[in-house]
């Protein structure tokens, strides 16, 4: 638990300018709202709340890689994280550190997604648990992809990375339309990614689905979960080796 000193400090310094925060809260709550609005007009399969929550949720988490890759980023070009490199500290140590402050961030954008989502009609009721957990481990995932674009990218260039990981959430997860009609590359990507899995998963567990019938999308999303924390704490550690 030594990380916790550190896991502070981050804390009061995201919370410091809340509103990067806000942008990736408001954005995608405004987003759900439109496309809700779009589907009142169109009434498309793809822009009912069943559908559109989970998407638009997922989509909200991109915000967390940026924010995250940015933080660290900006830590380790200043003499901030050099100090703290003499500190007794495992790099598992500084990644979970850097990763803590953006989940009561996740969950807030979790939060505010299913609460527009109850107003445009979907069922709140015990299986929303199991949606949310699915949701929380992918949330988890992109925080894992910020610590490895914080670790090898300056400040300046996080800002493109994430944007383009944004963009290919958007794209390849499935956010908007259906990947398997839509098939083609944005499939054949879209299924090698976690994204899509989580928001399939979300989507039949609203629809009635047990875990039974997501296990096998459940396991991709905590598969590329651990995937991207171990690519973090791998690439946080041969980053700083390699400045030293």
């Amino acid at each position: 638990m030594r990380f916790l000193s550190l896991a502070g400090r981050n804390i009061k310094e995201v919370y410091r300018d809340p509103v990067s925060m806000i942008l990736g809260v408001a954005m995608p709550a405004a987003l759900l709202l439109l496309f809700s609005s779009i589907g009142k007009d169109a009434p498309l399969d793809a822009f009912t709340a069943d559908n559109l929550t989970p998407g638009v949720t997922v989509f909200s988490f991109g915000f967390l890689t940026m924010f995250s890759a940015m933080l660290l980023a900006k830590d380790r070009q200043s003499a901030f994280l050099t100090r703290l490199l003499i500190a007794p500290l495992k790099s598992t140590d500084f990644i979970l550190a850097y990763m803590l402050p953006f989940l009561p961030v996740a969950i807030l954008q979790t939060a505010v997604c299913f609460a527009i989502g109850a107003i445009l009609g979907i069922t709140l009721d015990l299986s929303i648990a199991l949606a949310l957990v699915v949701l929380f481990t992918v949330a988890v995932a992109c925080i894992g992809i910020g610590m490895i674009l914080g670790s090898f990218f300056t400040e300046n260039q996080v800002a493109g990375a994430g944007s383009l990981v944004i963009i290919s959430i958007s794209l390849f997860g499935g956010v908007w339309m259906d990947l398997k009609t839509v098939g083609g590359i944005f499939e054949s990507v879209g299924y090698a990614l976690p994204f899509a899995h989580a928001i399939d998963a979300a989507r039949a567990i609203l629809k009635g689905s047990g875990l039974g019938g997501v296990t096998t999308e459940f396991y991709w999303i905590i598969g590329y979960t651990l995937v991207f924390f171990l690519l973090g704490v791998f690439s946080f550690r041969w980053r700083t080796k390699h400045a030293s």
